[in-house]
């Protein structure tokens, strides 16, 4: 399922990440979802939380540039090579990966979830719910 990424790039410092997360906590925002990308400078956070929206318009009344980006948030079968659920028939379908990282809870399968970043979102929605019916008997997972 499509659901809204969050990106902010952070000073490298001590206290801008607490920063982010208090003011999410203090408007009961959960962050289910995080991935930290660093330079010796700036730091880019992707993140999904429980209230999108709510989370772009806290953190730019606060100053913050905020990125928002669809991105897909998908069950894997959870045994080694399970992510090739994913990564195979999007790579059949020439999708791009771009990134991926995992969610911060389980499925209602008991799954994990990964959230992954790809170059053609409608299309890798398409493919995965087609590929996931086809092996698994049921629907995709959706947040």
């Amino acid at each position: 399922m499509c659901v809204k990424q969050i990106s902010v790039s952070l000073e490298n410092v001590p206290g801008k990440f607490l920063d982010v997360s208090e003011r999410l906590g203090a408007e009961g925002i959960n962050i289910r979802a995080i991935s930290v990308a660093d330079t010796s400078d700036i730091s880019t956070v992707r993140f999904v939380a429980d209230d999108p929206e709510k989370t772009a318009n806290v953190l730019r009344s606060h100053g913050y540039s905020v990125k928002e980006t669809d991105v897909i948030a998908v069950e894997v079968p959870d045994h080694p090579g399970g992510l090739q659920a994913v990564l195979k028939p999007l790579k059949q379908a020439n999708i791009n990966v771009t990134y991926f990282y995992p969610y911060l809870g389980r499925g209602e399968s008991g799954q994990p979830i990964v959230i992954v970043g790809v170059d053609k979102t409608d299309e890798a929605i398409a493919v995965l719910k087609k590929n996931w019916v086809r092996t698994f008997g049921k629907e995709i997972y959706a947040l």
